[in-house]
């Protein structure tokens, strides 16, 4: 399955490209720094700008974070879940670190597919 990544969409002309990167990429969201043992809030979220759709056949499926290669937490979702209604399918996710973690975030799209955040780094 071809894995899809945000663009730096300065970099685009056509504002269409900018609409359909944006509202489809996954965002990690949270603090740079955590404490050992301690719960830590990191948000995942689809779309910064641009609300993604919420049809029956074109919605986030479900959202995903992970730290490095190990897959941390899952949420799933069905289509109409937002009111039918575009949004910024998001999660707040609770971990507890133990070391420096490397978050990551997948996001599923009925249409469009797999699309993977930047790398966000937080140390402990």
């Amino acid at each position: 399955m071809k894995i899809n990544k945000y663009v730096d969409i300065s970099t685009l002309d056509r504002e269409a490209k900018r609409d359909y990167i944006d509202r489809h990429s996954a965002f990690v969201h949270c603090a740079d720094v955590a404490t050992k043992g301690k719960k830590f809030k990191v948000k995942v979220q689809v779309g910064d700008e641009y609300l993604h759709p919420d049809d029956f056949d074109h919605y986030i499926a479900w959202l995903q974070l992970w730290n490095g290669e190990k897959m941390l937490a899952q949420a799933n979702f069905s289509a109409g879940a937002f009111g039918n209604e575009p949004a910024h399918t998001e999660v707040d996710f609770y971990v507890v670190p133990t070391r420096k973690m490397k978050l990551t975030a997948m996001a599923f799209c009925t249409k469009h597919g797999l699309w993977q955040s930047d790398e966000v780094i937080v140390n402990v």
